[in-house]
């Protein structure tokens, strides 16, 4: 009597499961914490070309709030309805995992080339253990994590009045310190200084820019393969996806706890080195 051996689409489709369930249950997708107003206004302010919204980008000048919605629910599942302006809003776990297996793809590129790969985000306290996981997945394929300009610094208007800002490397991701440690960041500046120093070092840029906030939107726009992750609230990332600029957005709540991105980052690294 023969043994039958799965697939490999019987393999991946119950581990694609595991990742959707796993996405509603913590939170990532589904019903998220970001609320609809403030979903419709980051909308608004990107249509204005505010520059906070912007992470980086220089999207073309036709996107309106409404058109913006529109985009935000087909790429990552928000309500479409323009007069849906209160209450609990929404990310697709199906499209948050259609997302992450192109975005799986193209690290696996990087893998497979032994590519130039910078890492980096604006969100340390919740993010950075995911990056510094693929950080070292690539060193131990033969590719390089590249590093410049750390230490580099401006001086930047926060709530809190004037701060200096530094890039700092932890584990192989840049992220933006102030005195008091890793912060929060949508600005493009770290990433156009790194690649400002890279150009004056005589260095190769980086084949890929695996990030979120201003250093994915930032990458991009200097022309370099980006991918990122992205909230339903910051929907620039996703314009830019639309418009050819960044290669992979991925729809997510980008604030949960460090652990629940393991399962996410599992599934990744598994498309990835398959």
């Amino acid at each position: 009597m023969s043994t039958l051996v799965p697939t490999v689409a019987e393999e991946i489709e119950p581990a694609r499961r595991a990742l959707v369930s796993h996405l509603v249950a913590t939170g990532i997708a589904g019903p998220v914490a970001t609320p609809r107003e403030n979903n419709l206004l980051h909308y608004r302010l990107l249509a204005d070309r505010d520059p906070y919204y912007l992470l980086g980008l220089e999207p073309a000048a036709h996107w309106t709030r409404d058109s913006v919605l529109e985009l935000m629910a087909r790429k990552a599942g928000v309500s479409p309805l323009i007069n849906y302006r209160y209450g609990q809003d929404t990310i697709d776990p199906e499209r948050t995992a259609d997302a992450l297996d192109r975005y799986a793809a193209r690290f696996g590129r990087a893998l497979r080339e032994r590519q130039r790969v910078l890492f980096a985000t604006g969100h340390p306290d919740h993010l950075s253990p995911l990056y510094q996981r693929f950080a070292a997945t690539l060193e131990a394929a033969g590719g390089t994590v590249v590093e410049a300009a750390d230490g580099w610094g401006y001086d930047a208007s926060t709530r809190h009045g004037r701060k200096r800002l530094e890039i700092r490397y932890f584990l192989g991701v840049a992220m933006v310190e102030d005195p008091g440690g890793p912060v929060h960041s949508h600005a493009a500046r770290p990433i156009r200084a790194v690649l400002a120093e890279l150009v004056g070092s005589g260095e190769p840029l980086p084949d890929l820019v695996v990030a979120d906030h201003g250093w994915c939107g930032g990458a991009g726009q200097a022309g370099i393969d980006a991918i990122g992750f992205a909230d339903c609230n910051d929907p620039a990332l996703f314009v830019g996806e639309a418009e050819g600029t960044i290669q992979v957005a991925v729809p997510l709540d980008d604030g949960r706890d460090p652990e629940h991105y393991e399962l996410v980052g599992d599934y990744i690294l598994a498309r990835a080195t398959a």
